[in-house]
C-alpha cells in the first residue's frame, strides 16, 4: 500500500505502527490523535529505530484530518479504553461520539480508502461505520475474530503443549462474552482439537477465550491490551496489503450469511486487496447456530439502541 493511517496513537496504536513499519506494509504510515504532539512524537520515536530494523517506511503524525488524505486504509483505534469491570459494551455511546466524527473525516478526506475498525464496541461500531459511510461492505471491516482466535490458540497450545505453529483455532460470533469458540474448526496440524481434548477441558479453553481482554485488563489495572491486539490488526493489514487472500476471522456486515441481515459480527471471510472479499459460511451444528444467533441478539440489542446514524 501507498499510505496507511492509524486515527490513535494509544498504545494500541503506537503498537501496531511499530509493527506496520517494521514489516513495510505501507510506504507511508501516519498517525493522527487529539494529541497531536504525542502523535507526532511516536511517529518520530518510530522513525527513529528505522535503520536498526532496517525499513523504509516514513511515518508523520499530528491532529489535523487533512493527514488522512490519500489513505489506502484507516485503521481507527481512537476512543476510550475499557477500565476493570466495564464489559466492551458499556463504551458503546462514549465512543460512538468519538469514532463517528472520524468517519466523516475519511469520507471527507480519503473517499477511496478502507476501514478497519479497532474501537469497542467492534461489532456495533463496524456497523454504524458502515452506516455512515454508505459504502460498499467489502470497504469496512472489524478487529475481533484474529483476536479472539489466536488467544483461544495460545490456550490450545498451553493445554496439549504442541507448538503454537501447528495451531489454527477459529472463534465468531460478538466480540464479547457471547463470542463462539468453534472447537470443530480448530485444528493441531490439521487434526481437530477435539481429537486430543475432552470437552469439559475445551469449555474451559471457551470459556477462557471469551474472559481473555477482561483478564489481561484486571491484571494491568492501567491499560488493556495492545501487544496481541496490534499483533492482530498486522496480520489483518498484511493480507490486504500484500494481496495475500487469507481466510481469516473479522467482523463483516452480513447480507443473509449464517442467516443474519443488516449486522456486524464475526465469521470467516476472505481479505484481500478489495478488503473483505468473500464471507465464508461454515456449515454449522444446530448448537452452533443457536449460539451464533444468541450473540447476534445482543449486538441487535445494541446496534438498535444506539445512535448509528
Amino acid at each position: 500500500m501507498r499510505k496507511i493511517t492509524l486515527v490513535g496513537a494509544g498504545r494500541v496504536g503506537e503498537s501496531t505502527a511499530q509493527i506496520l513499519a517494521r514489516e513495510e506494509l505501507a510506504r507511508e504510515l501516519v498517525l493522527i490523535d487529539i494529541n497531536g504532539d504525542a502523535a507526532r512524537g511516536i511517529a518520530l520515536d518510530i522513525q527513529e529505530s528505522a535503520p536498526l530494523f532496517g525499513f523504509d517506511t516514513r511515518l508523520r503524525g499530528g491532529d489535523e484530518h487533512e493527514l488522512l488524505e490519500g489513505s489506502d486504509l484507516v485503521v481507527i483505534s481512537a476512543g476510550r479504553p475499557r477500565k476493570p469491570g466495564m464489559s466492551r459494551a458499556d463504551l458503546r455511546e462514549a465512543n460512538l461520539a468519538v469514532v463517528l466524527p472520524i468517519v466523516d473525516s475519511i469520507r471527507e478526506h480519503a473517499p477511496d480508502a478502507m476501514i478497519l475498525m479497532v474501537t469497542n464496541p467492534v461489532d456495533v461500531l463496524t456497523y454504524a461505520a458502515w452506516k455512515r459511510t454508505g459504502w460498499p461492505r467489502q470497504r469496512v471491516f472489524g478487529l475481533s475474530g484474529v483476536l479472539d482466535s489466536t488467544r483461544m490458540a495460545s490456550f490450545l497450545a498451553k493445554e496439549t503443549g504442541f507448538s503454537v505453529k501447528d495451531i489454527r483455532a477459529l472463534v465468531i460470533g460478538g466480540h464479547g462474552d457471547a463470542m463462539v469458540p468453534l472447537a470443530r474448526f480448530s485444528t493441531i496440524n490439521g487434526i481437530p482439537v477435539t481429537h486430543f481434548l475432552d470437552e469439559e477441558t475445551l469449555g474451559r479453553i471457551n470459556e477462557k477465550t471469551r474472559q481473555g481482554g477482561a483478564e489481561i485488563l484486571a491484571l494491568k489495572q492501567t491499560s488493556s491490551a495492545y501487544d496481541a491486539p496490534a499483533a492482530s490488526i498486522a496480520a489483518m493489514v498484511d493480507a490486504i496489503a500484500r494481496s495475500r487472500r487469507r481466510i481469516l476471522p473479522c467482523v463483516a456486515v452480513l447480507d443473509g450469511e449464517y442467516g443474519q441481515h443488516d449486522i456486524a459480527m464475526g465469521v470467516p471471510v476472505v481479505l484481500g486487496p478489495g478488503g473483505m472479499e468473500q464471507v465464508v459460511e461454515l456449515p454449522l451444528t444446530e448448537r452452533e447456530q443457536e449460539a451464533l444467533e444468541r450473540s447476534a441478539e445482543g449486538l441487535r440489542k445494541l446496534i438498535d439502541e444506539g445512535a448509528l446514524t
